[in-house]
């Protein structure tokens, strides 16, 4: 099934090209997200047999999403999301009643940095990691940062504005000399595209989000250290061992597993094609002298390409694409709306002009050259159409 390209009425052809944004639900995730719900919609807490079976699929959901990430010593706490999932992890860490450190960066997801930002009105420290530089001196400037009070590091594995893959692998094994710091990563944009091992990375709690792999909106995981005691941030039942109260989604747990299957099933092979993809079209983008391409950094997500169109603001060029139905994003989809410049390249040092105008087009398994050429000839024509 190809899931890029539809045909709109009067038969033009619509590119998605946002897929950093959400993807499509796969029809095989949808056929999972229906089976559970006529034949395992009972609350998987009941006493009953039919409780019990419920239980069950979440328990090899589970079970099936820690052997994906190679967690051996995790459990997984579903949630409505990454987001969810990053507040759960700091908040439920983290206690206000005396004074800690937390390590993270400039870059992060909202959903991080709003809240380190409100922990540090309340006697939390917060420290934040230059990801600009190369990886031995983030390495050093991590093990700089450390402090007796530091009990957390948290750190995303892919930016999705820019592409930026930090290194976890090697932060992990900083972390792992300090038996006291709990390492927090957002992989959201990183499964099911890049290698994501959590016990080699020494990873004790890993975010993670359906809809950025083909599966439901609403549906996401903090995969956890089963050792880790997490203050609930939603309480009333106790559900999730008391990590996460509310009625489990018992087919929000069979889509999650299912949709994990279905990316990683061919991952390496998809890398290549995808890597591809991406030399092509930032080797055609280098061709337009009014383009500036932004993601050309040592450690580059082929999944993403930021880049900018001079003198032309982002939120005006994804509008002018639109009408020629290809669609991208300025910016992250979480603050796309901003008219504020991208507070991610403000970070990574490049200018507010560049970082106001920034576009992305991001990638999945199953984008075409064809839908990049569309693409690319959607832009000429709207460049040249801005000369005017």
């Amino acid at each position: 099934m190809h899931i890029l390209i539809i045909v709109a009425k009067g038969g033009m052809l619509v590119v998605y090209l946002d897929h950093s944004a959400t993807t499509k639900v796969s029809d095989e995730v949808m056929e999972t997200f229906t089976l559970a719900n006529e034949s395992f919609w009972a609350n998987s807490s009941s006493l009953h047999n039919f409780g019990a079976i419920a239980e069950q699929v979440v328990i090899k959901a589970s079970r099936q999403i820690l052997e994906l990430v190679n967690a051996s010593n995790h459990q997984v706490i579903y949630t409505s999301g990454a987001t969810e999932s990053n507040n759960l992890a700091i908040k439920g860490l983290v206690k206000k009643d005396k004074v800690v450190h937390i390590i993270t960066s400039k870059i992060e997801h909202p959903s991080v940095l709003e809240v380190v930002l409100e922990l540090a009105n309340a006697n939390v420290l917060v420290s934040y990691l230059d990801v600009t530089k190369k990886t031995e001196e983030i390495i050093k400037q991590l093990e700089t940062l450390i402090t007796k009070d530091t009990v957390l590091v948290s750190l995303m594995h892919v930016n999705s504005e820019m592409g930026l893959i930090l290194p976890v692998k090697e932060i992990g094994e900083v972390i792992a000399k300090h038996p006291r710091i709990k390492y927090h990563v957002d992989a959201v944009q990183s499964i099911g595209k890049l290698d994501v091992n959590v016990d080699d990375f020494n990873i004790d709690l890993l975010s993670i989000s359906a809809h950025k792999i083909h599966g439901i909106k609403g549906v996401g995981a903090l995969i956890k250290r089963r050792e880790i005691s997490l203050i609930p941030q939603i309480i009333g039942g106790g559900q999730m061992d008391g990590a996460r109260s509310g009625t489990v989604n018992v087919a929000g747990a069979a889509t999650l597993a299912k949709a994990m299957r279905m990316v990683m099933a061919n991952k390496d092979e998809s890398f290549l094609k995808i890597k591809r993809l991406f030399d092509y079209t930032r080797e055609e983008l280098a061709k337009i002298k009014e383009v500036k391409i932004n993601s050309i950094m040592e450690n580059q997500s082929p999944f993403i390409i930021n880049f900018v169109v001079t003198g032309v603001k982002g939120e005006t060029m994804v509008h002018a694409l639109e009408e020629k139905k290809v669609f991208i994003s300025a910016k992250s989809a979480c603050s796309s709306k901003s008219k504020k410049a991208s507070y991610v390249l403000l970070a990574l040092g490049f200018d507010e002009q560049i970082a106001t105008e920034s576009l992305r087009i991001s990638f999945t398994h199953t984008t075409t050259i064809d839908e990049i050429d569309i693409f690319l000839k959607a832009l000429k024509t709207s460049i040249d159409a801005f000369k005017k």
